[in-house]
């Protein structure tokens, strides 16, 4: 009856988790990062918060049904060699090293998130971002008929001068946005980061935000900042009931 009962433990276990991929089809390695934030949730994946990934390489894990405030990203240039923390990669760093703090493990921009709010009673909310900036293509697709989130378009060749972080090569590695790169000088009080006398949507419109056109227009179906759910093609859905498992896919 033991071994019954836990074998029945197991299987409701896996019947409320949903399956992600993360597939890097990059010509390079990418080092994936995972974040869950502890003050909204207590739903954490088992899975390492960061490792590596060769080009070509696919990593699939469970998360839990009900994962919230979840993100996952691509790190570029990592050497854990000398330093394990921000500094340890070109763009998307976090604090802990190869596997992010899970208290405070974010990416440092400039960086292309994925993330998630899966709702199983509801709907899942998801969406690609670059309210961060922008370092590598990145896409979420799903196992079910629910829209793609997406920014396959490599951003960093065009990427304004004031915008571009240079690599270690001397490439631009990574494109910053208006409020990471600071053009308005107070990052506190500012239209480019929605914040202080703008920190709500109608004194944060979009055309007030610079170079908003250049991340849109390159991404449709991103966020290109923090209030771009009036666009329509930034936070999409997908049914709860659906149960729909998700994959990650560096540089489609």
């Amino acid at each position: 009856m033991i071994a019954a009962a836990a074998l029945f433990a197991v299987v409701a276990s896996s019947a409320s988790a949903r399956q992600f991929t993360v597939t890097n089809n990059c010509a390079f390695t990418v080092w994936p990062a995972m974040f869950t934030d502890p003050n909204v949730s207590d739903a954490i994946p088992d899975h390492a918060t960061g490792w590596e990934a060769a080009a070509g390489s696919t990593e699939s894990f469970e998360v839990p049904d009900n994962w919230t405030a979840g993100r996952i990203w691509g790190r570029t240039g990592c050497d854990f060699s000398a330093a394990q923390d921000q500094t340890s990669c070109t763009t998307g760093g976090c604090n802990g090293g190869l596997e992010c703090d899970k208290a405070s493990g974010t990416g440092v921009p400039p960086v292309t998130v994925a993330e998630w709010t899966l709702i199983p009673d509801g709907e899942d909310n998801y969406d690609v971002s670059l309210v961060d900036g922008f370092n590598i293509p990145l896409t979420v697709t799903t196992t079910v008929d629910c829209p793609e989130a997406s920014c396959p378009k490599d951003l960093n060749p065009g990427c304004p001068d004031e915008l571009k972080l240079a690599g270690a090569d001397g490439k631009t590695a990574g494109c910053r946005t208006a409020c990471s790169a600071n053009l308005d000088g107070d990052a506190s009080n500012s239209p480019n980061c929605c914040s202080g006398d703008f920190d709500t949507p109608d004194k944060c419109p979009a055309d007030g935000v610079e170079y908003y056109d250049y991340f849109k227009g390159g991404c449709p179906n991103a966020y290109a900042y923090a209030y771009d759910e009036s666009s329509g093609t930034a936070l999409w859905t997908c049914s709860g009931a659906s149960a729909a498992d998700y994959t990650v896919t560096f540089c489609p």
